[in-house]
């Protein structure tokens, strides 16, 4: 199994990186997990809605560059389905079985562009609660692990 997280923004604290590491070593066992980071661009001070615009476009034209034309992807984003973790885990085996990478798209600050969310085959919501992209993508990484292990049958706590 392939997966890909791409991910506008960096882990700049060291709590967060490790955190994320953490979850990728326990990863490791089920799938190969890679990381792409992508600039954050600077939100416009005292941005109208047109230049914020503009931010996210350029945001997502950087994240389509990442993905591959036979990706399954899955975007996070509020406005996106919410489900459990055990309708999570088999969601995506059925991705998984489909034999593809499968790529998780967390965007800016800014949300992402209609162009992105539009290439997704699953728009993906853990709560309508915002949060930062950081927690994003502990959160992300820490629920694909938990997945994993509903899907080759191990115990995970409840």
């Amino acid at each position: 199994m392939n997966l890909a997280l791409i991910c506008v923004g960096r882990l700049r604290e060291r709590y967060w990186r490790d955190a994320a590491d953490e979850y990728k070593k326990r990863l490791a066992r089920f799938a190969r997990v890679e990381e792409i980071e992508l600039p954050d661009l600077p939100e416009p001070a005292n941005g109208s809605p047109a230049l914020e615009e503009q931010v996210r476009m350029r945001e997502g034209r950087a994240i389509l560059q990442k993905i591959r034309e036979d990706d399954l992807v899955v975007a996070l984003c509020i406005e996106g389905r919410q489900m459990d973790s055990v309708s999570l885990s088999r969601t995506l085996s059925g991705y998984f079985d489909a034999g593809r990478r499968v790529v998780f798209v967390i965007g800016g600050s800014l949300g992402l562009s209609p162009e992105v969310t539009a290439r997704a085959r699953l728009r993906l919501s853990f709560s309508p609660l915002t949060f930062p992209h950081q927690l994003a993508r502990v959160m992300l990484l820490e629920q694909l692990y938990r997945a994993l292990k509903i899907a080759s049958g191990e115990r995970y706590h409840k």
